[in-house]
């Protein structure tokens, strides 16, 4: 049985559904603001070095983020929605940018939003149940789970962290729901021993993904792991920093096969 261990990827897409033609029209430094531009980039290597297992999406976070759920939306991003507008202004589908910017100028109807779940959330989330299932049916007993992501180098107005700098990584775990104790330790370890700056569970706690599949007591254990942005790319124009980039990619390796060489697996 290989290691019951994979990543995922929810938000490095930049591909705009036809559904979301609106989206089409803006300016790259505002599509990009939240994209987890490049993490795909600089995780791959390791990943297909590694033999680790890999889920990622080709679709943009703004049409429909994986890291959350469908009911995640309200009047603004929906046509009849129940939620009043503003509840989900960066929900399941992204109203404004967390620097407020307007992405989407009127709600979708709900047959698009539903046409989106079918094409974009469930694919990824059948992924992610299979894989648990998979491991599972192989006789783990546990499967261990990196969410992995990006994050801008300062708190917007947005976040829980206006005007902060931040750490190079942050893990997360639901603030201790989404996984037992001695993997969120290993992840911390093997970020920190790799060479980057560790914070825990600040500014963020986890998204959806974590919390929807970090169980630790079904043996199912999920970290979030936040990349800063400034490692590797110009947060302004949104372009990556090639020789930058490549020493991330480095320092990732190494966090992951620590992981791997020490995962205690039952």
């Amino acid at each position: 049985m290989n290691l019951p261990f994979f990543i995922s990827i929810p938000h490095a897409g930049e591909l705009i559904p036809p559904q979301c033609p609106w989206l089409n029209l803006l300016p790259e430094q505002v599509l990009m603001q939240d994209v987890d531009r490049y993490v795909d980039r600089l995780y791959e290597p390791c990943i297909n070095q590694l033999g680790v297992s890999l889920i990622k999406t080709q679709w943009h976070r703004y049409a429909a983020d994986l890291n959350r759920i469908p009911e995640d939306v309200d009047a603004s991003s929906v046509n009849g929605s129940v939620n009043p507008s503003g509840l989900f202004p960066r929900g399941f589908h992204w109203v404004m940018t967390t620097k407020r910017e307007t992405l989407m100028p009127t709600p979708m109807a709900l047959e698009t939003h539903q046409s989106l779940v079918k094409l974009i959330y469930d694919p990824f989330h059948t992924s992610l149940r299979n894989i648990y299932a998979n491991f599972k049916s192989q006789g783990a007993k546990s499967v261990f789970h990196l969410d992995v992501h990006s994050m801008p180098s300062v708190g917007t107005s947005e976040h829980r962290d206006p005007g902060q700098g931040r750490a190079e990584i942050v893990v997360s775990d639901c603030k201790g729901k989404s996984a037992r104790p001695e993997f969120v330790d290993l992840v911390i370890a093997a970020y920190a021993k790799a060479g980057f700056r560790v914070a825990y569970n600040w500014p963020y706690f986890g998204g959806r993904v974590s919390e929807q599949y970090g169980n630790p007591l079904q043996g199912c254990h999920a970290v979030q792991v936040e990349l800063n942005r400034s490692l590797y790319m110009d947060e302004s124009s949104k372009k990556i920093i090639p020789a930058d980039a490549e020493k991330v990619a480095q320092k990732l390796q190494k966090a992951v096969a620590y992981i791997l060489n020490n995962l205690v697996v039952e």
